[in-house]
């Protein structure tokens, strides 16, 4: 075994200043009781992010553990810590000089642990920074934001770490253990798991706005795929939450670096590329997919992209009779009740919101099978990562009231029925860890 460490109770952050950054700072210092450095290109960014960091933990104790710091002492801040968190921006140039520069403090040193926070950056690449030697150090360690409400870590491995796993296990205890992190294992491969499924799932939804943008567009899809069909935010608002140039670096990737059945709904539609240009990405931008306006008198106007005109308006209420019928069973718990609506409503909207639903579990076991994850991880990065009710659970839902295999031949292309037959995707699924019953919620 070549690495000795045993705890963690240093930790530099770099890229601190960012959202997720300074929001896993905290999960650092709160939950794994560190020291943390926080290191942005000034020392008042960093400022900056310690006090946004606390506001969401709320702890003095935390608030003291936060140090903030410049990139003129990041070499000292590497020195003094067991890890090294990299957070900085999706963007190879930046992350290549980072790493670098901690490359060089790293060497003669078999006790720190290095992580990047990317989001569909190469692992692997990234490890090859490094000096040959110390690459098995290095792993990817996504989280996912809010990280305080998102638990999960998706822990990715390269090559280079069966050269000794004793590192990469220590840190995948601690995520685990200290962190309180759903932690799931994944080999490097683009957007990873989680990524792979939610963003596909996003982006057909926005391809789906574009399609129907007479009927409404934005809100009318995210109207169809409510939270009574088992996710916390609607997939568009999930999208503006996000933002739309992260999510489109996402799908992007995706495109370029798969080939699946599923390569072609990776592609980015128009409009939110038109958005891009324009600086309307989402909230953090003010505006996006949505937007809220708010009057000197406090009152609030929420306001939807109309795709077809190009302008903001007001966001519609649709009355959908298969939402109504499916609510009211929710409310009283017929869960079987609900999802019989559902398969047998033969209006548009419930058929596009039962293929959608179908889709995802059929992408689901798929993503997971050809990365070398059981289905039981597919499960965990949705419901951990998305907070949306995972595959497993949701073919359990559908299960109890129809064929599953029988309702995919009848509603899904020919194509993603053949890859669920071919690769068997539904042979061995056990029980799922999660109940569907506490992600699908009696509301729109």
């Amino acid at each position: 075994m070549k690495n000795s460490l045993k705890t963690i109770n240093t930790i530099t952050v770099v890229g601190a200043n960012g959202t997720m950054g300074r929001n896993i700072a905290a999960i650092f210092a709160s939950f794994g009781n560190a020291t943390v450095y926080l290191v942005s290109r000034t020392l008042e960014k960093s400022i900056e992010a310690k006090n946004l960091a606390y506001r969401s933990v709320r702890a003095e104790s935390v608030k003291e553990k936060m140090i903030p710091k410049d990139y003129d002492q990041l070499e000292d801040c590497v020195t003094k810590s067991e890890l090294i968190f990299e957070a900085c921006a999706e963007n190879w140039d930046v992350k290549e000089d980072i790493h670098r520069r901690i490359s060089e403090v790293i060497k003669n040193s078999d006790r720190k642990v290095i992580c990047s926070g990317t989001s569909g950056l190469s692992i692997t690449k990234l490890a090859e920074i490094y000096a040959e030697e110390y690459r098995y150090q290095f792993m990817g360690m996504h989280m996912f934001n809010p990280p305080y409400q998102m638990t999960l870590c998706e822990l990715i491995s390269t090559k280079y770490t069966e050269a000794d796993r004793s590192i990469f296990e220590f840190v995948k205890s601690y995520a685990d253990v200290v962190l309180h992190r759903t932690v799931v294992e994944i080999t490097d491969s683009p957007a990873f798991l989680g990524n792979r499924i939610g963003f596909q799932f996003i982006n057909e939804s926005l391809q789906m706005a574009e399609k129907y943008k007479y009927n409404g567009g934005i809100d009318y899809i995210d109207s169809i795929i409510g939270p009574f069909t088992g996710r916390s935010m609607p997939p568009l608002v999930t999208a503006n939450f996000v933002g739309l140039d992260v999510h489109k670096a996402i799908v992007n990737n995706l495109y370029e670096q798969t080939n699946d059945y599923a390569h072609n709904t990776y592609i980015l539609p128009t409009f939110v590329e038109k958005l891009i240009n324009s600086g309307k990405i989402g909230r953090k931008a003010g505006e996006g997919l949505y937007k809220t306006i708010i009057h000197d008198n406090g009152t609030k106007i929420h306001q939807v992209y109309d795709i077809e005109h190009g302008y903001y308006r007001e966001k519609m209420k649709y009355t959908f009779s298969f939402v109504e019928e499916m609510i009211r069973f929710l409310r009283i718990g017929d869960y079987e009740s609900a999802f019989q609506t559902l398969v047998r409503n033969q209006s548009t909207e419930a058929k596009l919101c039962c293929e959608f639903l179908l889709k995802y579990i059929v992408y689901g076991l798929y993503a997971a099978k050809e990365l070398g994850c059981g289905k039981c991880d597919a499960d965990d990065v949705m419901a951990a990562g998305f907070h949306w009710c995972p595959p497993v659970a949701m073919f359990e839902a559908f299960s109890t009231v129809v064929d599953f295999e029988k309702l995919c031949k009848e509603r899904l292309e020919r194509k993603i029925f053949e890859i669920l037959k071919k690769q068997s995707l539904q042979d061995g699924i056990e029980k799922s860890r999660y109940d569907y019953r506490k992600f699908i919620l009696a509301n729109r």
